[in-house]
């Protein structure tokens, strides 16, 4: 609605920030069901239009599940998908993000390579860039709980992807283990990431200025991200 954009626009304008929303999660680009790939395109498609009519920086989406077709062939239509839904409205100005993830079944992205290579494939792959899960990325095997992992895990995913294409993170503790590839988002300093990781990322200077989203458990009262906002707020640089 028209009214809704504008005031949008004007309550962004009052209080500058960046902006980044989520894709349904049932958008399956790498899907080998047609009528899903089709439903899934057209879904992206609307909510890039969308996002551009308010302005919003960045669009996240999982890249999807092969569900059996193989890694390889869902890289390529994942790409094929994201090439035709970009080419079918050249105003499209919100950059689409793909998601790593936990790397559950037959999901795509769990590694950074997987997420290249979709970049990679991607004719107009300026309007592409990533969102980094703590929680996913932990999951599928990045150490982020010490030091030593952490600048490890970064310093993988500058080099294989780039810096300029980290676009935002989602700020997630783990409820499962290292490598475990399930996906339980815990809150801050709660689950096996631990405290330390979160000192570390809100104070890191390569990562100054990005958005960072919480997709921590509300819990019983609903106020798991003030508390975890208030934590976060409350951290000192970890070495």
């Amino acid at each position: 609605d028209p009214a809704e954009v504008s005031a949008f626009l004007e309550a962004r304008a009052a209080a500058p920030q960046p902006v980044v929303a989520h894709a349904a999660y049932l958008i399956n680009l790498a899907s080998p069901k047609e009528e899903v790939l089709e439903k899934s395109k057209a879904a992206l498609l609307d909510e890039l239009q969308r996002c551009t009519a308010l302005g919003v920086d960045g669009l996240v989406f999982h890249p999807g599940a092969h569900l059996g077709a193989g890694e390889d062939a869902g890289i390529e239509q994942i790409a094929r998908a994201l090439d035709e839904i970009l080419a079918a409205d050249p105003a499209i100005t919100t950059q689409v993000l793909l998601e790593n993830t936990a790397g559950q079944g037959s999901t795509l992205g769990a590694k950074f390579g997987e997420l290249r290579r979709i970049i990679d494939l991607v004719e107009q792959d300026a309007k592409v860039g990533v969102c980094l899960d703590s929680c996913h990325a932990f999951a599928a095997g990045y150490d982020l709980s010490t030091p030593e992992g952490y600048r490890g895990s970064f310093d993988e995913f500058f080099e294989v992807i780039g810096q300029e294409r980290l676009a935002c993170i989602h700020l997630n503790d783990s409820k499962h283990p290292l490598g475990s590839r399930k996906d339980r988002h815990d809150n801050v300093g709660a689950g096996l990431i631990g405290m330390e990781f979160f000192a570390r990322v809100i104070h890191d200077p390569a990562l100054s200025g990005l958005a960072m989203v919480l997709e921590t458990p509300l819990g019983d009262d609903e106020l798991g991200h003030k508390r975890d906002l208030e934590t976060l707020r409350g951290l000192e640089a970890s070495a």
